[in-house]
């Protein structure tokens, strides 16, 4: 093979997902996972999703920093055909309230997720009313959720198996990220919907409120630890369609 014919190839291979053609009417959710509890987690809500028609693109995310963590869900938004309805769970939803501000993003779902005003942080919000601390840093300076009390303080209502294997797989953060003020607020501009998880002891639930009063979301109760997405898969998904079916 020649010179050209090697570079033709590899131009086909390594083709941009923008010069494929998507129907005008494609219905795309992305999802930014939290900390702690990965993007694998929503596997459940995207196979809901994904047979009901809607196109799901779960972001992937190192947490390191909050910037970072906003110019990789805006890659994968810059890559969607059509509107967007973006959910954050967790400190996801510190991001989404940047990444979000994009015109294709006709609205915000926050599933047990910080939405910070601007000027606020997520470290303030998930401090807002004092608990035990559920998370701590290592020699590096990233946190990580305690593994022996993972199970109670973060997926209470999941058997003790799953919840194990989602500490050994946490993905941690930094207080880079933790304490990174908040210089945009999406929901101020976008329709949102919400999810409180009511048993919640990473955030707490009357923060989850108060955040989603101020942002005018449309809110559901669930009775679920912070692991909400995975013990109520049917709520959650049923959540982002109605936002879909809203705002698409």
């Amino acid at each position: 093979m020649n010179a050209f014919a090697s570079l033709m190839l590899a131009a086909a291979v390594f083709a941009p997902a923008l010069a494929q053609a998507a129907p005008a009417d494609t219905k795309n959710v992305v999802i930014v996972p939290g900390t702690f509890i990965d993007g694998a987690s929503w596997r459940v809500v995207h196979d809901i999703l994904r047979h009901k028609g809607f196109q799901v693109t779960v972001v992937p995310l190192s947490h390191d920093t909050l910037e970072e963590d906003i110019a990789a869900t805006r890659r994968v938004l810059f890559n969607q055909f059509g509107k967007v309805v973006l959910v954050g769970s967790g400190m996801g939803g510190t991001v989404i309230g940047h990444a979000g501000e994009g015109a294709k993003v006709k609205a915000l779902v926050y599933v047990a997720a910080l939405a910070p005003q601007v000027g606020e942080n997520s470290g303030q919000l998930l401090g807002a009313i004092p608990a035990e601390p559920v998370a701590r840093p290592d020699w590096a300076g990233y946190y990580w959720a305690d593994r022996a009390r993972f199970h109670q303080n973060f997926a209470a209502d999941l058997t003790p198996n799953r919840a194990a294997f989602l500490a050994a797989s946490q993905v941690p953060t930094t207080q880079a990220f933790v304490y990174a003020p908040a210089y945009a607020a999406a929901w101020r501009d976008k329709p949102s919907y919400a999810v409180v998880a009511t048993n919640d002891r990473f955030l707490h639930p009357d923060t989850q409120r108060m955040m989603y009063k101020r942002a005018r979301a449309r809110t559901i109760e669930i009775a679920s630890s912070h692991a909400v997405q995975l013990s109520n898969p049917e709520k959650v998904a049923a959540l982002i369609e109605q936002a879909a079916v809203d705002t698409l």
